[in-house]
């Protein structure tokens, strides 16, 4: 009877309503389990921020119930903010080989000492307290990535991760379908599953497709440099690259720290098969002719600071784009950045380049699933309830909607925020409240201190500029003995609007005289004066609300 009363709580704290920071918590008793730990990058009105992370709090709160972090796969939506949340967190952390690779240089670059790395392979069982994890291996745009599957007291808890359903994976090792269908024999008490493609009917093209369309690029390519440009992570799109280079003869050269990076760790792993020689210094180019040459590079999304971008404005320090060289963009934008991306295209286009994208060849295929795929995992894992995971909410909507025509009861899908506490019993499941979550802002090395307060400012200051009133008042009198002297950043040129400025000063000097009359010497009404008169006066005159920053000097 007591089992009855055992509840099993499910806390997102990312990756609901949203594409990227995936982090939930799975809290059994006094024990918690974390899946994931990614990071987002930052919207448009972000101004200055380099990543968004999840909200801690409720962690940091619970420390000594965390039994570990557990990684689905090695994508910065997944392990990004993991060495914000070490520095918080001292908890081991279980993941595959090429997972825990990656994990490892973001560890080196943060300088965190004394973390417990467990490499663990797909079919492993991990007891982690009550929780008991297992690893299944699924298919994705990165290697070693696994779905979960929580064994508890209470049920199977099964956690797709991000994945798709390649039958003919460049690694030859297929989704482990059978596992996942003998976990829905067992029974599943509830699934989570990745959203991502659920608007899109039918299914995903196997990554194969891509080294077909490769091989012809390749082949038709007979004069040009060909540049290549995809996510560093996606190491079988890199696999084929590097086979279609050595096939036609072509030494490859590769630009962007992460694209080093991740090459060197898979290389010493054994996931990626580089030939001896293949890959040769940056510096060595020039020995070769054009046509012998292929470059590797990050910034397929237009990410300003990345290797394409900085060629794009010939800004890179050792490589340019010449007339007639072939970009390949291998990757589709990531929602938001499509912009970016546009305007990195037109500047290779600028330059002479030849640029084949997404809609003009089959370049790029996704590892998310589509609806059939998704429909497959359902049919498998029979789950008594369903929780849409890794989408925005009109993902999450439809992929509950899919579930349902599938023949799952209405009452038995769950969609909530990021925060939304799911509670699951052997024959309940239900919404109990909410716990602390949110987006943490990173800048630089600023991690939260930059909040909603300093990005109204930010914004304030991009869109209407500053203006700075100095005033020198007398200690003893309170009369004004200097100024006002106005200083404009980012609103009008002063030697360009004399006229504006001058009359801006003498309302300033009206303020500060009615002031004086009244003998008001306290500083922030003298301020509030000053900013409320000017405020209303350049409103006036130029329709723009310059931030204001009076500063007064008192001898």
């Amino acid at each position: 009877m007591a089992r009855k009363a055992e509840k099993i709580k499910i806390i997102p704290l990312g990756g609901l309503s949203e594409i990227g920071r995936n982090m939930t918590a799975f809290e059994y008793k006094d024990e918690i389990l974390i899946l994931d730990c990614g990071l987002s990058f930052p919207e448009d009105d972000m101004l200055g921020i380099d990543m968004v992370i999840p909200d801690i709090t409720y962690l940091i709160k619970n420390k000594d119930k965390i039994k570990g972090i557990v990684l689905t796969h090695g994508h910065e939506d997944h392990i990004g903010s993991l060495p914000y949340v070490l520095k918080k967190l001292n908890v081991p952390v279980y993941g595959t080989r090429l997972t825990l690779g990656l994990v490892e240089i973001k560890i080196k670059e943060h300088k965190l000492n004394n973390v417990h790395l467990q490499r663990v392979e797909p079919g492993d069982k991990i007891k982690l307290g009550e929780f008991e994890a297992e690893f299944i291996h699924t298919s994705h745009s990165i290697p070693d990535a696994c779905a979960i599957a929580i064994h508890t007291p209470l049920g199977i808890i099964f956690h797709t991760g991000d994945f798709k359903i390649d039958y003919t994976p460049i690694d030859g090792q297929v989704m482990d379908l059978h596992r996942i269908s003998e976990l829905g024999k067992e029974g599943i008490l509830v699934m989570l599953a990745d959203s991502t493609n659920v608007e899109r009917p039918g299914t995903t093209m196997s990554e194969k497709s891509v080294g077909a369309t490769f091989d012809d690029i390749f082949r038709n390519a007979t004069k040009e440099r060909i540049i290549v440009a995809t996510f560093a992570s996606n190491v079988h799109r890199l696999q084929q690259v590097l086979d279609a280079a050595h096939k036609y003869d072509r030494k490859v050269v590769t630009s962007g720290r992460s694209m080093i990076n991740v090459i060197s760790v898979a290389q010493d792993l054994g996931i990626l098969n580089v030939p001896e020689g293949l890959i040769i210094d940056i510096n060595e180019m020039d020995k070769y002719d054009d046509n012998k040459i292929v470059i590797l590079s990050t910034g397929s999304q237009g990410e300003p600071m990345a290797a394409l971008s900085r060629m794009a404005s010939s800004d890179h320090r050792k490589l340019d784009i010449r007339p007639g060289d072939l970009v390949v963009f291998s990757s589709s934008p990531i929602p938001g950045n499509e912009k970016s991306v546009t305007r990195v295209i037109n500047q290779l286009f600028e330059k002479g380049a030849e640029v084949i994208y997404d809609r003009l060849a089959e370049v790029h295929v996704s590892g998310h699933a589509c609806q059939e795929e998704l429909k497959l995992i359902h049919t498998l894992a029979k789950p008594k309830y369903f929780i849409p995971v890794h989408g925005e909410y009109r993902h999450l909507r439809q992929h509950g909607q899919l579930a349902e025509s599938l023949g799952m009861p209405k009452e038995n899908v769950f969609i909530g925020q990021n925060g939304t506490v799911f509670e699951f019993g052997k024959d309940y499941g239900k919404t109990s409240g909410n716990v602390q979550s949110g987006r943490v802002l990173v800048d630089g090395l600023g991690v939260g201190d930059v909040g909603n307060i300093v990005l109204r400012d930010r914004r304030h200051l991009s869109e209407d500029g500053l203006i700075v009133v100095v005033v020198t008042i007398s200690k003893d009198t309170g009369k004004t003995l200097a100024g006002p002297d106005i200083i404009s950043r980012g609103f009008v040129y002063v030697r360009e609007s004399e006229d504006l400025i001058g009359e801006a000063r003498k309302v300033v000097r009206v303020a500060l005289d009615g002031c004086e009359q009244q003998n008001i010497r306290e500083w922030s009404t003298l301020k509030s004066a000053i900013r409320d008169s000017l405020k209303d006066f350049l409103y006036g005159k130029t329709k723009r609300r310059p931030m204001i920053l009076p500063v007064i000097m008192e001898v």
